[in-house]
C-alpha cells in the first residue's frame, strides 16, 4: 500500500515510519530539513522535500495515497512562541486534511493527543468524557481546535484520530521524557507528585496502524497504557539503577508560587523552561487515560511499564545521556 506521513522525522513519526517500512507499505514522507530527509530515507521512506504550508509539496506528498498519517506538529509548554504552535498544529492540519481530500486520498489518520479529552481533575479520561470547559495549556488548546478541524471533514474522507497520552521510550528525552532523564541523572532534589498516564513509543506505533487498519472514521481511539505517579516513578527508577534517591516532593502552593519565578529566571538566562505557570498548572491537574477501547476494537496490547523503562534507559546510556 503507499502511504503518505507528515512529521516523519520526530519520534512518534519515525516509529510510525519505521512500523509502515516493516510491513512491505511504500511510504512517502514530508521532510523540511536535510537532517529531516536524511532520517527519513534511513528509515526506508521516499522524500518529499517541503513543509504543511507549501501546497505543490503536500500536492506531491498526497497524490496516489491510499491513506496518510498526519503526526506532524508541535508539543510545548512554557512555549516562547505559541503563535508557531497554533499555526503548525490548527492551521497545519486543516491544510493537510484539505490536500488529501482534493487528492482522494481513502483514509486520514490523524494523531492528535490525550490532553483532547480534557477530563475534570480526579477523573479517569475516556472518548466519552465530557470536557471540563476550559485549558490547561495552549497546547491542549491548539490540538483541541485541530482535531474538531479535522473530525468535522469526516463526511469528505475517511478520518481517524489517534489520541496518545505522553509517549515515552527510545529515542523521548524531551517532554516528560526530560523528566525521567533528569531523575535518572539525579538533577532533580525537588518533584512535584504528578499523576500521569504513559504509552510505549512501539505501541503508541502500532496503534497508529492498527487504527488505520481497524478503526471507524469519525472515532477517537485513546492509545494509553500504565497510570503512574511521580512517586512510582522514582521508585521504579532507583530499582532499576540499583540505588535509592529520595527527592523532595513540593506542595501545590509552593509550587504555583514558584512556577512564575522560575519561569522568568528560565526566560532572562535563555534556558529551556521546565517549570512555568502553564506547566505547574498541568502538573497539578495531572492526567489518567483509559486506553481499553484500543484494546477491544483495535487490538491493542500494552507494554509492560519496566520493559519500557528498561529500554529507555539503555538508549539513555547509548546515547550518553546519564554521564
Amino acid at each position: 500500500m503507499s502511504v503518505a506521513v507528515t512529521g516523519g522525522s520526530g519520534v512518534v513519526g519515525r516509529a510510525v515510519v519505521g512500523h509502515l517500512v516493516a510491513r512491505g507499505d511504500e511510504v512517502w514522507a514530508l521532510a523540511r530539513s536535510p537532517k529531516g530527509s536524511a532520517t527519513l530515507s534511513r528509515l526506508g521512506a521516499r522524500v518529499v522535500t517541503g513543509d504543511l504550508f507549501d501546497d505543490d509539496s503536500l500536492a506531491r506528498l498526497v497524490k496516489g495515497r491510499a491513506r496518510i498519517f498526519h503526526i506532524a506538529g508541535v508539543n510545548e509548554l512554557c512555549s516562547r512562541d505559541p503563535g508557531r504552535m497554533w499555526r503548525a498544529n490548527a492551521e497545519g492540519s486543516t491544510r493537510v486534511v484539505q490536500a488529501a481530500i482534493r487528492a482522494g486520498v481513502g483514509r486520514f489518520i490523524h494523531t492528535s493527543s490525550a490532553v483532547t479529552i480534557g477530563e475534570a481533575e480526579g477523573t479517569v479520561g475516556t472518548e466519552k468524557s465530557l470536557h471540563r470547559g476550559f485549558f490547561l495549556s495552549e497546547y491542549e488548546r491548539s490540538k483541541t481546535v485541530a482535531e474538531r478541524l479535522v473530525l468535522d471533514r469526516a463526511d469528505d474522507i475517511e478520518i481517524v484520530s489517534v489520541n496518545p497520552s505522553s509517549v515515552q521510550g527510545p529515542g523521548r528525552s524531551t517532554g516528560t521524557g526530560a523528566i525521567f532523564l533528569a531523575i535518572a541523572r539525579g538533577e532533580l532534589p525537588l518533584l512535584v507528585d504528578a499523576t500521569f498516564s504513559l504509552v510505549d513509543i512501539d505501541d503508541c506505533a502500532r496503534g497508529h496502524l492498527l487504527a488505520a487498519d481497524r478503526g471507524e472514521s469519525g472515532q477517537r481511539y485513546i492509545i494509553s497504557g500504565p497510570v503512574l505517579s511521580m512517586r512510582d516513578a522514582v521508585g521504579v527508577l532507583n530499582r532499576m539503577l540499583g540505588r535509592h534517591r529520595a527527592p523532595s516532593f513540593l506542595r501545590p502552593g509552593v509550587v504555583m508560587t514558584m512556577a512564575p519565578i522560575v519561569g522568568a529566571m528560565s526566560r532572562v538566562v535563555g534556558k529551556q523552561q521546565m517549570l512555568c505557570t502553564e506547566s505547574a498548572r498541568v502538573l497539578l491537574h495531572g492526567h489518567r487515560y483509559d486506553g481499553s477501547k484500543s484494546i477491544r476494537e483495535l487490538g491493542l496490547r500494552y507494554t509492560d511499564l519496566e520493559d519500557t523503562m528498561d529500554r529507555t534507559l539503555k538508549w539513555f546510556e547509548s546515547e550518553g545521556l546519564l554521564s
